[in-house]
């Protein structure tokens, strides 16, 4: 075929200029090329020279970047431009198709100026980032050039009489209007920057956030084409494959998305509320509209987004229909737009455009609706902030705002609605794409259509109604996982306790009964699951098959041909995706509407602020009754504060706690405030501070107040390093740091922290004692700079000995001598000499004030009953422990921290045990395993299903899409054939019975796969918890002192929570999702089998994508959870200390650390943000690639191959099906990946080894079982050359111990910290490892004999009291084995008969968990009395008496001596002198018997050990 410019007929018409060279079409055609060969020309070498030279240095931080006036408009032209050429060139080539030769001239010219557009965008993008806009001028001559010429083709096709009855010349005109409109952006850019015809340019500076290199999100600095695509994220994903993302490699957020400058705005919002109604109350219509006020805007933009995006997605059937009825090719010089859009090849490009133009508004509209409710949830966030800092402190202990209040407030209320904003768009789109589709149905099929529609809508309520009861059943699923984790918790904190009383199976029963009631639960929640996945799948078919066959049969001259059929299956799954989303969209808005009202509720709750100004009330002048007291003999003048005439509340109409309250404080001095627990000495404190309402009074200060550091009587912590919480944001001076630590003894127990004062120290610092919390309090007290101190109580959690060197060295020596003034609250009377100044208050008043000579003087009976508790406690300290309390704490920190590494190490179990590297440095070994889906885990999961259910659910699934594809087969072969034999009457019967059969197998097929899949799920769920449950219940106890509490809790709460609720419903639809992938592109194949060859690069697209993806995408998820709990944890931090922080001035700091934790947070979700947007645009638009090239194989094999109409129909279906569930499945995948980790962190603990609880006895003879029946009967205990240890690997704690114990005998046993004495009563019960001799109790073996039984038949009181959350019947006997008379005999012996009676309840009263209800020493006494309940031959107390005062003690020990007579008893002493009337004493030194006899004996001789020791507790 001839191929010329003008076309090659053989005659000369083509080049006929009689009537002048513009009225020749192929010149002016011609004359068209010039500008855009022009700007080819000029614009290449600075691309490729200019630029490409130095293309690595324009990179994302280019510091000259930014936006020319009209930028957003020049892209969106530029985009039009090249949509209206691509219709010219396929006008040209459509209108070219009859004749012989080929008119190039008719699409050439738009080929170019095709090129030339793409041309002047990129050379502007690239201008526009170095900022150089001189170089624009060749653009300012393109656009000039292009507009005069196209306006030249206009005017002639008007002069030659052409119209809008011809698409040509509707082109032509639209191309006139967008050259001139982006010439006129051109010349608007010199106006604005003056580069050109100007003397002086503008000099413009880029965004204040791209001159900040931490700035790393750049969604909003980006071109509109790199907005749309995420294009800027590539360089992001490919760093994430190559390291893992952490907050430095996400950067900072930029200015206007951080929370304060949202913060900002709904403030201002806020305000203006106010002053358009002030005098209406503010209620959550105020919120909203201030809300709508301060982020309605890009609501408004992304509504838009998403109406234009459902609108587009019409084009999809509507362009199905147009193919499958015209698949013919027309030709003709001049074409109508109607002739245009009758050819199937132009459907075909129309559709794929309208598929990429749906896709990018529709992840627009998501992306800008996401950012707007991460911005808003910063913004309440910050706002809720503000509002608890200004709380008073008896907000918080009277209960009217709990930190869990607040806690849910921000961690749930504040996401709710940020997903309604996030949901919120759906609310206006969905209407209009339901009233669309269901006007466009029923343009194609009648009223049939309606009949259909009317199914779905019918439907909808039922949808909800389920919803409603999925979102109870979740509900009821937390309450009971929650009871089970709190049963799990107090089981893992008291194992020890458990092992030792053989305890094991009574908390596993009671674990295991709640978990039954969860799984009950899970069973609703799976049912409702099931039920809403098969509606999802059934409702389409059910629509489709009523509409068809009412089609066929009632509207016997209705068109039923395959464009029709199919272009409304397209219809009706659109129109199901909308109302599926409703009871979403409505649960959401009901949700976000209670969220609001508790918003609302806190912010105008009428909540105490403090140092509120309140009115003096007269009547509380009068109040008090007590005389005013007597003028002192010496009155501070110099004073630091002064409280006149002070009455303080707690609550505003409630009585004064503080009456009467006229004080001085003097400047540069010791105060010390004296009282009986509860007479208001701490208040007072708070009532300087300013936390308590002041009735009336006054308080001043002598200068201007300032910072005041100040220990609160309950230690409160930062959860940071040990550093951090000293130093307090303070700068770090070493030599002061040194005497601090010293000061408050801390050097040793920092010693056993893993990271010394580098430790995390946990939230609320709950890895810590009390005393050890404490004295980290006060050190922060004593390493402040301020010139005042408040100490309240520090000295409650400590032992003498640290009380004394912390009064010495930390507060007479680094505050007194410092000369500042210190207020130190205290019981301990006997540091009063040191008292500069004393306040003595009884009953909130001031009982007497002055130094203590001027209160001896005048006070006499207060001084002496002060001096007579001064000697009392005087004589304590003279009693020096060989194990004081301190030692104890650390050596439960030791305990701790025993393998505080195995933590990290649990949070890096990700990498695949089989290929897991010894070589920790090898780096590509790690980003392998990042890269790599854990197949492994996926397999335990599935495998956990049995060996019935897992074919099941495989069949079911590959079964039901099977008949899927089926479905529309027959539907194809049924509208072809109807449309083939039209001519004659058509018997639809024969159809519509095969497609009705097939849609009910599908519908039955539906619920099977949904059952299938939630029933495995239940059955996995059900397996993994009772594996898990039994492996750490019957795990040795080093197992637990090696693994951290809360890596083993993690287990049972989120992973099973990961495994309970989350996996079965990712694994449908990922298995959904894939499996309609993988039939679609086999039916597609099926269809034109060229596909195929397409078919290859897209899937290693596809590859590459998900592969990068996924790695990102975890990383990015796990950012945004671990980020979260700093943010919450700061809340709670805040609420808790908000006293000590008001105290410190240091509001403004924290408020900045929470700004800093919120932007932390909202970067880390918008990057995961942007990144499923990535994923999902690219996986978008890979579907529309693959719709394209369906419909063009389609339409050419019908052409050329007759392929049926109703084939290219199922095809093209299938096609749109692809473009819809690329990206679910690449999600899904990703999503699976995270949750497996769970499944493959239980297998980690189920490879845990168990106790041997067999004993070769409980395979014995008859004589064998007696003996264990009755064991141990006497109480002789022999060890022969006895060895243990903790660990195999681990060396010896005893080493061959021998001793003999009578029947009867009392042993007592001491020796200084780590002699291995706990580890001798440990022994006994086979809870270390013997290695080498044994323990022959009874003449039998311990080692022969079953844990349970051995266990379950000796007592042991430890030192550490645990008590469980119950009664105090199942914490004394959870066996259900005595009598009530055996208790309250045992609660007699304990001392605590008449604690229990005074109860209510008595033996049934409440045991909170952990038993905080109670004291430590009754804690003690209960734990005493569970061990008599037992009655036992063998009686161990393992320090038990550590926490008990001295009196009740030697009762104790009374009371041990008669009670257990003719019991073997062995103490491990904590105080020498209870050992003293033993009948033997066992002296131990670093695992060895030192001393063994008598304690009289050991007495006698002078080198004795023992001696020593009693010598020094004298």
């Amino acid at each position: 075929m001839a191929l010329a410019f003008c076309g090659d007929e053989g005659n000369s018409t083509a080049y006929n200029v009689d009537h002048g060279v513009l009225n020749n079409g192929c010149f002016v055609d011609a004359l068209n090329v010039v500008p855009h060969v022009f700007l080819l020309f000029i614009t290449f070498p600075i691309l490729f020279i200019g630029w490409g030279s130095q293309s690595s240095k324009v990179h994302i931080h280019h510091s000259t970047w930014l936006h020319f006036p009209g930028h957003n408009l020049r892209w969106i032209l530029t985009f039009i431009l090249l949509f209206v050429l691509v219709c010219e060139i396929a006008e040209g080539i459509v209108s070219d198709g009859v004749s012989e030769s080929r008119h190039l001239h008719l699409y050439m010219p738009a080929g170019m100026a095709f090129l030339a557009a793409i041309t002047s965008v990129v050379y502007y993008h690239n201008i526009e980032t170095s900022n150089f806009p001189k170089l624009l001028i060749a653009l300012l001559f393109y656009w000039t050039l292009a507009f005069i010429t196209k306006t030249i083709k206009f005017v002639k096709f008007c002069d030659n009489g052409v119209g809008f009855s011809q698409l040509r010349f509707c082109l032509t005109g639209l191309l006139v209007v967008l050259y001139g409109m982006l010439l006129a952006v051109e010349i608007n850019v010199i106006r604005v920057r003056r580069y050109v015809f100007f003397k002086t340019p503008k000099e413009v500076k880029p965004p204040e956030d791209l001159q900040d290199l931490g700035v790393r999100f750049l969604q909003p600095f980006v071109n509109l084409l790199s907005k749309g695509t995420y294009w800027w994220m590539n360089t992001f994903i490919k760093t994430a494959h190559k390291k893992p993302i952490d907050l430095k490699t996400i950067g900072k957020l930029p200015i206007a998305m951080r929370a304060l400058t949202n913060y900002i705005l709904l403030n201002e919002a806020f305000e203006a509320q106010k002053n358009k109604r002030p005098s209406s109350p503010q209620g959550s219509g105020s919120i909203w509209r201030a809300l709508c006020c301060a982020f309605g805007r890009p609501l408004l933009l992304s509504s838009t987004f998403r109406i234009l995006a459902d609108l587009l997605g019409f084009a999809g059937p509507l362009c199905i229909s147009g193919i499958v009825h015209n698949t013919k090719i027309l030709g003709v010089y001049f074409i109508s737009s109607q002739e245009f859009l009758s050819n199937a090849y132009v459907l075909a490009v129309l559709l794929f455009f309208a598929l990429l133009l749906q896709r990018t508004f529709l992840q627009a509209s998501y992306y800008v609706a996401i950012e707007t409710g991460i911005n808003l949830r910063g913004a309440i966030q910050t706002k809720i902030y503000n509002k608890i800092m200004q709380l008073s402190t008896s907000n918080m202990s009277m209960g009217e705002m709990t930190a869990g209040q607040i806690c849910n407030l921000v961690a749930i209320d504040t996401n709710q609605l940020m997903w309604f904003f996030f949901l919120c768009p759906n609310l206006w789109a969905m209407p209009v794409q339901i009233i669309v589709g269901v006007l466009l149905l029923y343009y194609l099929l009648g009223i049939s259509a309606l009949i259909g529609a009317a199914v779905i809508i019918v439907l909808a309520p039922v949808q909800y109604f389920v919803a409603t009861k999925l979102s109870q059943a979740q509900r009821s699923t937390l309450e009971y996982s929650n009871e089970r984790l709190k049963k799990t918790n107090e089981m893992l904190r008291g194992i020890k306790l458990l092992k030792l009383y053989a305890w094991e199976h009574i908390f596993h029963s009671s674990v295991e009964e709640t978990r039954q009631k969860e799984m009950t639960s899970l069973k609703s929640f799976a049912l409702y699951t099931s039920i809403s996945i098969f509606m999802n799948a059934a409702i389409p078919i059910a629509a489709v098959l009523i509409t068809f066959v009412v089609h066929a049969h009632l509207t016997r001259k209705a068109d039923f041909s395959p464009s029709v059929a199919f272009a409304s299956i397209s219809l009706f799954h659109i129109l199901v995706s909308p109302l599926f989303l409703l009871s979403s969209v409505v649960r959401s808005t009901v949700k976000a509407l209670v969220s609001s009202f508790c918003n609302c509720n806190f912010r105008n709750n009428p909540l105490k602020v403090v140092n509120r100004k309140r009115p003096a009330r007269e009547d509380w002048n009068n109040y008090t009754t007590h005389t005013s007291r007597p003028i002192n003999i010496t009155e501070p003048d110099d004073f630091c504060v002064k409280i006149t005439n002070g009455f303080f509340t707690w609550t505003p109409e409630g009585p004064p706690a503080l009456s009467n309250i006229d004080i001085r404080i003097p400047q540069g001095q010791l105060t010390m405030i004296v009282g009986q627990v509860g007479c208001g000495k701490s208040s007072l404190l708070l009532a300087i501070l300013g936390e308590m309402q002041k009735i009336s009074g006054t308080v001043s200060w002598s200068r201007k107040r300032g910072s005041v550091a100040y220990a609160s009587q309950k230690p409160w912590l930062l959860n940071a390093t040990v550093e951090e919480n000293i130093t307090f944001e303070s700068s770090f001076n070493k030599q002061r740091y040194k005497a601090v630590i010293d000061a408050c003894s801390l050097q040793p127990d920092i010693d056993i922290l893993p990271h010394g004062d580098q430790t995390q120290i946990g939230e609320r610092g709950i890895n810590l004692s009390g005393g050890q919390r404490q004295r980290i309090s006060v050190a922060r007290a004593l390493y402040q700079q301020t010139n005042v101190v408040f100490l309240d109580d520090p000295f409650s959690a400590l032992d003498i000995h640290l009380s004394d060197h912390l009064m010495q060295e930390g507060i007479l020596k680094m505050l007194r001598e410092d000369k500042r003034t210190v207020v130190l609250v205290t019981h301990k009377l006997q540091y009063l000499p040191h008292a500069d100044w004393i306040i003595a208050m009884k009953d909130g008043y001031i009982q007497r004030e002055g130094t203590l000579k001027d209160i001896q003087k005048s006070e006499t009976e207060l001084f002496e009953h002060w001096k007579t508790l001064m000697n009392r406690q005087d004589q304590e300290l003279e009693k020096t422990t060989i194990e004081t309390k301190t030692v104890l704490e650390r050596t439960n920190l030791r305990r701790t921290m025993y393998s505080r590494e195995a933590l990290l190490k649990d949070d890096e179990e990700d990498e695949e045990e089989a290929t897991e590297s010894d070589d920790e440095d090898n780096l590509s070994s790690v980003l392998h395993q990042r890269a790599k889906m854990p197949w492994r885990a996926c397999g335990k999961y599935l495998s956990a299903a049995g060996i019935l259910l897992l074919p099941l659910l495989v069949l079911s699934q590959l079964l039901k899409h099977t008949v899927m594809v089926a479905i529309d087969y027959c539907l194809a072969r049924w509208t072809s054939d109807a449309i083939s034999g039209k001519m004659e009457v058509f018997n639809h019967s024969p159809y519509s019975k095969v497609f009705s059969i097939l849609c009910c197998l599908g519908i039955v097929l539906c619920l099977v796969t949904s059952i299938a899949v939630e029933w495995t799920g239940l059955k996995v769920t059900k397996k993994l918890h009772a594996s898990l449950l039994n492996k750490i219940i019957l795990a040795p106890m080093r197992f637990f002192e090696t693994t951290p509490l809360g890596s083993i809790l993690n287990r049972f709460s989120a992973d099973c929570n990961t495994i309970d609720q989350h996996i079965p419903a990712t694994l449908e639809c990922l298995s959904r999702s894939t499996l309609l992938c993988v039939s679609a592109l086999a039916v597609i194949s099926y269809v034109t089998p060229m596909f195929l060859i397409a078919l290859v690069p897209l899937a290693i697209m596809c590859y590459f994508i998900q592969k990068y993806f996924r790695v990102a995408s975890r990383d990015l998820q796990q950012l945004d959870d671990s980020t979260q709990l700093p943010l919450l944890s700061h809340f709670s931090e805040t609420v808790e200390g908000l006293t000590t922080i008001r105290a410190f001035r240091y509001e403004a700091k924290f408020r900045q650390k929470l700004l800093e934790y919120t932007d932390s947070n909202n970067i880390a979700s918008l990057f995961l943000t942007a990144a499923n947007r990535w994923l999902e645009v690219r996986m978008e638009y890979i579907g529309a690639c693959v719709v394209l090239i369906a419909a063009v194989t389609s339409i050419t094999s019908c052409l050329y191959s007759k392929l049926s109409s109703g084939l290219v129909g199922l095809g093209l279906t299938y096609a749109l099906m692809v473009s819809n569930y690329l990206n679910w499945m690449v999600r899904n995948l990703a999503d699976m990946e995270i949750q497996l980790g769970a499944v493959k962190r239980i297998h980690g603990l189920l490879k845990t080894e168990a106790e041997n609880y067999e004993g070769l006895l409980c395979k014995c003879s008859f004589k064998g079982c007696w003996f264990i029946s009755s064991f141990p009967y006497r109480g002789e205990i022999q060890i022969q050359n006895l060895s243990v240890r903790y660990d195999s690997n681990l060396k010896p704690v005893l080493k061959h111990v021998n001793a003999h114990i009578s029947p009867g005998q009392k042993i007592g046993i001491c020796g200084r910290t780590g002699s291995g004495k706990s580890s001798f009563s440990l022994a006994f019960f086979r809870m270390v490892d013997t290695f080498e001799g044994r323990i022959i109790i009874d003449g039998i073996d311990i080692a022969k004999l079953p844990l349970q039984t051995l266990r379950s038949r000796l007592s042991i009181i430890l030192q550490d009291p645990i008590l469980f959350s119950g009664t105090i019947r199942f914490n004394l006997d959870p066996e259900k084995k005595c009598t009530d008379s055996m208790l309250w005999e045992a609660l007699e012996i304990a001392q605590l008969k008449h604690v229990v009676k005074a109860l209510p309840g008595g033996l049934d009263a409440i045991v909170t968990e952990g038993g905080e209800n109670f004291s430590q020493g009754q804690r003690q006494l209960f734990c005493l009395a569970r061990a008599f309940v037992r009655k036992t031959s063998i009686f161990i107390m393992d320090e038990a008496t550590a926490s008990i005062d001295m009196a009740t003690e030697n009762i104790l020990q009374k009371v041990v001596m008669t009670a257990f007579a003719d019991r073997t008893v062995v103490t491990i002493a904590h105080r020498v002198h209870t050992i003293l009337n033993a009948d033997l004493v066992i002296v131990m030194k670093r695992g060895l018997i030192l001393e063994y006899d008598k304690p009289e004996v050991l007495l006698e001789q002078e080198d004795s050990v023992f001696a020593s020791f009693v010598q020094a507790d004298k």
